[in-house]
């Protein structure tokens, strides 16, 4: 594919990449290696991405010819072993959650969002994965997982992770990208070691300033060592305590959309600092400079700009805290039903917690707060509900704000800004009364 093509949004999906040539395109999603009869041997990570994506095992998976598309590849069912997702690209695989399917206090795996860069590496296997940590550190260490699990402390926590351009389909002038609506944000229990941990036992040198992150996930190009995404972290960020280097997601090996086997989860940033298939961090003395990470990638202009307003690149500045926001999961928009309901949702805000989410469903002329719970842990999402009484049979719109422990509150609107991101306006459903 050219440099242009993969920067198009019109780039070919799954299905014309493989026809192109099928032999190159099943060694970049699938690791598969033909041989003159033209078959091609799944194994390991391959054979279970395959079987994850088709959402189920395949018997007879060794007779499979070379760059064979499973006939499960319809559009939608690329996302076979999620459950509901809405699949906004296939190359790479983006898909967000629509809002009633995560009503859960906890984000279950099938229903966590999917947001890659690149494509996802052939070999995932946990017991060769290795995790390389150097730059400006005084002892350089290679990590296996199991050495991860055995030198340090083993956590497990709630966690919330939200793509940055969650929202972007809301912005007028449209903004290019992936059209997030709601549905990139989850919180699912992580477990792994503390970030903090593995960096100070490497020793941080006193001239570090900034962490550096290396998947094995390969670039759309195909090109040899190319890196789809680097992101990286202020040194005052990487040390806090509830950043994790996760093995595990809700109790059981990561999804391999969702970064098998080593990924970060960083609570509170766009969800770009949350390196999947983690397999390097390093330590610098200037803010990173990896693939997305310089520009005006995951970054906002440094003031309100008019809607279309051309801007330089100078005048961005880095994305870093989440904005306070709020997801109504129940009712469904669109739905029907009596004048009693309860109103549930979600509410978070970068490093902070809520203080308060209220509730309207006279289109903003008046509010009732919401029963609010604390976060299970620094980092997760609140929980809210809130009993509702509806005055007569009718079209309304159950509305939800939150203000923030520095006293943040969501807007009814935001500043327009060219990359669509941080979108954290009122969420707002349609409830019909008969």
């Amino acid at each position: 594919m050219s440099k242009d093509e993969i920067h198009n949004k019109d780039a070919p999906d799954i299905h014309e990449y493989f026809a192109r040539d099928p032999e190159k395109a099943d060694r970049r999603f699938f690791g598969r290696v033909s041989h003159s009869n033209r078959r091609g041997f799944l194994k390991g990570a391959g054979l279970a991405t395959m079987s994850a994506m088709v959402g189920a095992t395949i018997p007879f998976h060794k007779n499979m010819p070379a760059g064979l598309i499973p006939a499960a590849f319809a559009s939608e069912d690329v996302l076979a072993g999620k459950d509901g997702l809405t699949l906004l690209n296939d190359r790479p695989v983006n898909a967000e959650t629509p809002p009633h399917l995560l009503d859960d206090a906890i984000t279950p795996t099938v229903r966590h969002f999917i947001r890659n860069n690149g494509i996802p590496p052939a070999d995932m296997m946990m017991d060769s994965w290795t995790l390389n940590v150097d730059g400006l550190v005084d002892n350089p260490m290679t990590y296996s997982i199991a050495d991860l699990k055995s030198k340090f402390e083993v956590v497990t926590r709630a966690l919330t992770i939200e793509c940055g351009g969650n929202g972007r389909a809301f912005f007028n002038p449209p903004a290019k990208g992936n059209q997030w609506t709601y549905g990139a944000v989850a919180c699912s229990e992580w477990t792994g070691v503390r970030l903090k941990d593995v960096l100070e036992a490497g020793g941080v040198q006193s001239s570090a300033v900034y962490t550096a992150h290396v998947g094995a996930d390969s670039h759309l190009s195909g090109e040899e060592g190319k890196l789809s995404l680097s992101r990286g972290l202020p040194i005052a960020k990487a040390l806090t305590d509830n950043i994790l280097i996760a093995f595990a997601q809700n109790g059981e090996d990561l999804h391999p959309m969702n970064g098998a086997p080593l990924r970060l989860v960083v609570p509170g940033w766009p969800g770009s600092c949350s390196q999947k298939w983690l397999e390097r961090i390093y330590l610098r003395d200037i803010v990173h400079d990896g693939p997305k990470m310089t520009g005006t990638a995951y970054r906002r202009p440094n003031r309100p700009v008019e809607p279309g307003e051309k801007v330089e690149t100078e005048d961005f500045v880095i994305i870093e805290r989440m904005p306070v926001k709020s997801l109504i999961t129940n009712p469904a928009n669109g739905s029907e039903g009596g004048r009693s309901m309860e109103v549930r949702g979600h509410a978070w805000s970068g490093d902070r917690t809520i203080a308060s989410v209220d509730i309207s469903y006279d289109f903003g002329a008046s509010w009732m707060p919401a029963e609010l719970d604390a976060p299970v842990n620094h980092g997760a999402w609140q929980n809210f509900r809130a009993s509702v009484e509806l005055p007569a049979a009718g079209y309304y719109e159950i509305w939800a704000r939150a203000t923030d422990s520095e006293g943040e509150m969501q807007p009814h609107a935001i500043d327009w800004n060219p990359k669509g991101y941080l979108n954290n306006t009122m969420h707002r459903v349609a409830v019909r009364v008969s």
